[in-house]
């Protein structure tokens, strides 16, 4: 699978996820070489969207532990 098709499920995934485990960063801040970069060697959609929800989760928990902090 070539990386383009990735990038566009990725993407895809992410848009149809916005609200969950922190998609709507990649949706909102990453771009195409974003997304690649953190595909890196993935062969499938699944392992590709696995790389990426590895980053996009840890940024919605520090997000979260910011909000917690707001009176």
């Amino acid at each position: 699978m070539n990386i383009e098709t990735l990038i566009a499920a990725v993407r895809d995934h992410a848009e149809e996820n916005y609200c969950l485990d922190g998609w709507d960063f990649l949706v909102e801040c990453w771009d195409d070489k974003d997304i690649a970069e953190r595909i890196g060697d993935a062969k499938t959609v699944k392992q590709a969207i696995k790389n990426c929800l590895e980053v996009v989760q840890l940024l919605s928990e520090q997000r979260s532990e910011i909000e917690a902090t707001i009176w």
